[in-house]
This record gives C-alpha cells, structure tokens and sequence, in this order.
C-alpha cells in the first residue's frame, strides 16, 4: 500500500472536545493524500474513543505515552509517520478545507523543506477568543514578531500550524525542547541547516487560543519565557524587537513613579500609553468590524506585552549568572 505524502500530527492533552473538532475538520479536506497520528501526552482525559469515531473516514492512527510536553510528543508522531511531509497542529485549531491543497501548491512552486502559516478567526469564536486571536497577530503588538512576519526577516513557523519534510526530522532529529518556544529553537535549527523555509499564507488555520484572559495572560507569560530561554541556546534568537514588551512594562512601571518626578513627564508618558491604545481600538476595529471585540482588544493587547515582557524579563534575570 502507498504511503501518504502528508502526515499530520496533533499531540493532545486532556482536551478530548477540541481533539472531535479539529478531526471532524480534517474530514473535509479537498486533498485526501494524508495520514492523522494522534498522540495523547500522558492525558487523564484521553480521547480515544473519539479518535474512533473518525477511523472509517480518515485513515488515522492513535498513541497513548507517558506525558512528556509537546515537542517530544510531536518527535513521537514523527518517527511513527508515513509520510514524505510531516505537519503539526495544536489540538485547539480547526482546519479550513483547502488547506493541505494550499500546501501542495505552495510546495509544487517554491520546493519548501519547511514551512508555517498563519492563523484567521472563525465566525464561532467568542468575542474575547477573537480580541486575544487578533492581538496574537497584529503588527502593533507582539503579533509583529510572531505571526506572518516576513517584513522583519526570515520567517519561523510556529507549532500550531507547521509543516516540515522527512529529510529536515532526519538530520536534525526533531524539537530539542520540550516545551516553551520549542518551535522557535526548531525553526532557528532547521535554517542553520540551509534548509528552505517559507511561509504559506494560504495555509491557514483557525486557531481558538486561550478561552479567558487568565489563561491568556499565562500563555503569553511562558511565551516571553521561551524566547529569553531561545537566547540561552542561540544568542542571535533575540533582537530588538524582541525587547520591546519589556520595555512597554517598563515604561507602565514608570508611569507610578512620575507623579514623584515630574508632572510633565507623567503627561507625556500617560497621553502616549492612552494614543497606543486608541490606534489598537481603532485598527480592531477595522479589523473585526465588531465594537466589542475591538474594545476586548484593548486588555487582552495590554496583557500580551506586560505578560511577555515580565516572562521575559524574568526569566533573563533568573538565568544571569
């Protein structure tokens, strides 16, 4: 029997529901040439019996492992697929149906060994999933570094919608880190091989995020981690973009001393803090064209830069010697 050209892989963990969307999604494909592998991380919500609810319309494979966070399990599904492409969702993203033809095209014109996509809204989002997917990707926040970045150099893909060649697992053996920024410190690896990389902005996934600012705010907390932890292990992995949520925290922490220094200075720092956040409203909206999405925008982009910039700082703080 012929072995599928792609293999896609989705490591899960205690999230059964978003697992039953995301296949349920993936039964849509207009290019059927795939493989699913399933890896459930050590889960004590395992989602096995969804898993075969799906095997009479997709040819899928499931696997139970003791949890070992994301990276290690993708290199799990990896080394157990089939395929010549290996493409890795997180469990929490929904695939539109022209998505692997996308990827074939792409591949057919530009011979990638490596790409990733961006992520959109879907129309059943809640309006704060919405708020926290639109500041993961603009360019006035964080989602300037993250998302579909190719104005500020090579592009990295990002785990939640990633695709790599056999030949890429083979010679670099995978993710290196368990867990946050992993697939950063893959990308940077797989371009200091010389590996061609690309982003395919077809490719697109609808991606839930976090469901709450709480969690929200915790994820983009270990995302500023991570990319303190990337400078560790490659000190070109930082650059001054990188810098400017702390600096945004910085500049906040600094608006309760003022008063003490200056009142002009505090006038200056508060009229510029309230413009920022003006443009972000204005630009959500125009964005989402929904008011209450753009005024969710407001906290959740004030959350993502403190978050990542206390992550971040924290975490070069703890790491100095």
């Amino acid at each position: 029997m012929r072995s599928p050209r792609y293999s896609i892989i989705i490591p899960v963990f205690n999230r059964p529901q978003e697992i039953d969307e995301l296949l349920s999604s993936l039964q849509g494909q207009t290019l059927h040439d795939f493989e699913v592998i399933v890896v459930e991380d050590g889960s004590t919500i395992r989602c096995d019996e969804i898993v075969d609810r799906y095997r009479d319309t997709l040819c899928i494979q499931y696997f139970f492992k003791p949890n070992s966070g994301p990276g290690p399990s993708r290199n799990f599904g990896f080394a157990n697929a089939k395929g010549e492409y290996f493409i890795v969702f997180d469990s929490d993203c929904i695939i539109p149906q022209n998505y692997l033809m996308a990827v074939q095209e792409s591949i057919s014109e530009n011979h990638w060994d490596a790409w990733g996509g961006p992520d959109r809204p879907h129309e059943n989002f809640t309006s704060v999933q919405r708020a926290i997917g639109y500041t993961m990707s603009s360019f006035l926040t964080t989602g300037g570094i993250r998302g579909g970045e190719k104005r500020m150099g090579w592009f990295q893909p990002r785990s939640f919608n990633m695709g790599i060649s056999r030949k890429v697992f083979e010679l670099t053996n995978g993710f290196m880190l368990s867990h946050f920024a992993e697939d950063i410190e893959f990308s940077i690896r797989i371009k200091e091989a010389g590996f061609n990389i690309g982003l395919i902005p077809e490719a697109y996934v609808y991606h839930k995020r976090r469901t709450n600012f709480k969690q929200f705010y915790t994820q983009v907390y270990n995302f500023g981690k991570g990319r303190a932890m990337i400078g560790k292990i490659h000190p070109r992995g930082i650059r001054l973009t990188h810098w400017f949520p702390s600096l945004f925290l910085m500049g906040i922490l600094s608006l309760f001393l003022l008063p003490w220094i200056s009142m002009v200075l505090f006038k200056i720092g508060a009229s510029l803090l309230i413009l920022y956040l003006l443009v972000i409203l204005i630009h959500a909206f125009k964005e989402n064209q929904n008011l209450l999405v753009a005024l969710l925008s407001v906290p959740a982009a004030l959350l993502q830069l403190v978050g990542y910039g206390a992550g971040f700082l924290m975490e070069l703080v703890k790491r100095s010697p």
